[in-house]
């Protein structure tokens, strides 16, 4: 599924950790609503790169962007991550559906190793309008090199201050 920004996004909704249910129709931050698609408890670069997020939380918060991470684990895979890792204000969510997974245009995998699960989401990362129209989205086929904590931070500053559209919508 090709995704294109400024047009409306996927209905996505999954549940939560901390109970509430998230449904991005619902969402209503001030700038944007983050999604973050990470593979799994099996995933050690999940781990870092989720940690990065969880470790500067509050300055996504002060610019109006509400994050949310989710894989396709399980409720106790998701809860072991969040308490292995030491994630302590990322909202963490579980059980997104493949087919969910798919109609973000997130690749499918299958395992290659026991510890993973039989399928699971490669990696995503996305920004949503608060009127869930996307504003950007980045999805990956292998595990490696996302874009980093500190440069979307920085984009987010010049994104907000220039009033910057979406791109790639032509």
């Amino acid at each position: 599924m090709h995704l294109v920004p400024n047009r409306p996004a996927p209905a996505l909704t999954f549940p939560m950790l901390s109970g509430k249910p998230f449904d991005l129709a619902r969402r209503r931050p001030r700038s944007f609503t983050q999604i973050i698609v990470y593979r799994g408890l099996h995933c050690p670069i999940c781990k870092s790169y989720l940690k990065g997020f969880d470790a500067r939380f509050s300055e996504f918060e002060e610019r109006g962007v509400e994050t949310v991470a989710v894989s396709t684990d399980t409720r106790e895979a998701a809860e072991q991550s969040v308490a292995s890792w030491g994630l302590e204000r990322l909202p963490v969510g579980y059980g997104l559906a493949i087919e969910t997974a798919r109609s973000w245009g997130l690749y499918i995998s299958s395992a290659i190793r026991e510890e993973e699960p039989p399928l699971f989401a490669e990696p995503g990362l996305f920004l949503v309008h608060p009127d869930a129209r996307l504003y950007w989205a980045t999805a990956q086929s292998m595990p490696f090199t996302r874009p980093s904590v500190s440069d979307l931070l920085q984009a987010l500053d010049f994104i907000l201050a220039k009033k910057y559209p979406a791109r790639g919508a032509a």
